[in-house]
């Protein structure tokens, strides 16, 4: 029998999902789509690599293997995986078309919805991914202030402007890096040197784990307004996560210009970009942005039953009670066991992180010990805890339960410095590595 949800004796069997791996090695290069979804983020020879089907916070791999899942997509699945209100929505739609041959009354239907809860949705721009909005709104910057440069702090997708800016910049033209740089978040310093008359826009993840201290976006809002900068929030995981509104409604702070994806249409591919109207007219005539699928229906219809399900159910406010839960659980079982000068958990309750400090080890070996033993009893883990409103009490309890099972099995391998050893297969790996002025970046 496959593995379940539970504290299984043996590791799960990933026959099928080797198989899979070797056939995809043989024409994919690389196999993966998204990066954070790869072989290379979880513990190699040990873990799942293909997935079959999922239901609520639940995932099952192609060997029949279960597990409660903290990856949630990598974010987008915000209410649970086949929610049933979403799904009825978008099966609805395909009964009448999925895209057309002009718009549909459904880009209106969003765009108002939009327009009622986001502070800076003056007006609304609809694409497909967070990397083609946050494009759109340099783009736009730059045509509204008549400047080239751009400040990022945070991780803003794949395309040339930002990716110049990491390890990954092969293939970027040298005048396109020559106009972007990054600077430090929660460190006004390293923007204030930065920031000049030539910057269009400073663009930034209002937070990421870290909570902004001494004021730091009100700070960051100022600088921008009167050097005529613009400022961008992008909010791919900060939007409908930590409050319907977003970080503009949580921290009371209204970007010129804002992006979303992931959450708010519970895993169908649609992105937005919200700003004043004044900006946004330029996409009028000046500013070209467009795309065939920005207008398809099946996701237009999953995000107005996703964020209407969000009012109705208050989903933050649930992501932050089972949030908090296991971030202050994993805590307390660390104090315990007298691990906390080396491992914490933390971050806003709706998404918090599991760090373990250098002084305990190569940080990747512990990670992959820790994946390969929370995948046997039964978690999927990359080392966050993205919340979705179907996370049970009892699935908060399990993974608890498998956090005081785990830790002193890795508390015993630290003191013993032998981690590496008693992994089952390889570690896992870094997606990027920082370079001059480069931003700090997490995987998408």
């Amino acid at each position: 029998m496959p593995n379940t949800v539970s504290f299984n004796e043996n590791y799960p069997d990933i026959t099928k999902s080797d198989e899979l791996y070797a056939r995809a090695q043989k024409i994919m290069t690389p196999v993966t789509q998204t990066l954070a979804k790869g072989p290379g983020q979880y513990t190699k020879g040990v873990s799942p690599k293909y997935v079959k089907r999922a239901k609520g916070s639940h995932i099952w791999d192609v060997d029949g293997n279960e597990y409660i899942d903290f990856q949630m997509g990598i974010g987008p699945i915000s209410l649970g995986y086949a929610y049933e209100r979403v799904d009825n929505a978008i099966k609805a739609q395909l009964e009448d078309g999925i895209t057309f041959s002009m718009m549909h009354e459904l880009e209106v239907e969003l765009s108002e919805l939009i327009h009622e809860i986001i502070p800076n949705a003056e007006s609304i721009r609809i694409s497909k991914t967070g990397a083609d909005v946050c494009s759109a709104a340099v783009r736009v910057s730059r045509a509204f202030t008549g400047r080239d440069n751009v400040l990022c702090c945070g991780y803003h997708g794949w395309h040339d402007w930002y990716i110049g800016t990491t390890s990954r910049d092969k293939g970027i033209p040298q005048e396109s890096k020559d106009l972007v740089a990054a600077f430090e978040y929660n460190n006004l310093d390293s923007l204030k040197a930065l920031l000049d008359e030539n910057v269009a826009c400073v663009i930034l993840e209002p937070f990421i784990f870290d909570a902004p201290k001494d004021n730091f976006l009100q700070e960051v809002a100022r600088l921008c307004k009167e050097n005529g900068t613009l400022l961008i929030f992008d909010e791919m995981w900060t939007g409908f996560r930590i409050a319907v509104g977003g970080a503009q409604e949580y921290f009371g702070i209204t970007p010129d210009l804002a992006v979303y994806s992931k959450a708010f249409a519970n895993g169908m591919p649609i992105a937005l970009l919200t700003g004043r109207r004044d900006v946004m007219q330029l996409f009028e005539q000046e500013v070209f942005f467009f795309t065939t699928f920005g207008g398809e229906a099946l996701s237009l219809a999953a995000a107005v039953a996703t964020i209407s399900e969000m009012r109705e159910q208050n989903v933050p406010a649930r992501l932050a009670e089972q949030g908090k839960k296991l971030k202050d659980g994993y805590n307390e079982i660390a104090a315990e066991l007298g691990l906390t000068s080396y491992t914490k958990c933390y971050g806003y309750d709706c998404r918090t992180i599991v760090t373990f400090d250098p002084s305990a080890g190569n940080g990747m070996e512990i990670k992959a010990f820790m994946q390969q033993e929370l995948f046997k009893r039964g978690i999927m883990w990359g080392g966050f805890h993205n919340m979705c409103f179907s996370h049970t009490d009892a699935d908060v309890a399990h993974t608890l339960a498998a956090y005081r099972e785990v830790l002193p099995l890795l508390k015993a391998a630290i003191d013993a410095g032998d981690v590496a050893t008693r992994l089952l297969g390889e570690p896992v790996e870094a997606v990027f590595r920082k370079v001059t002025n480069a931003a700090p970046v997490k995987a998408k």
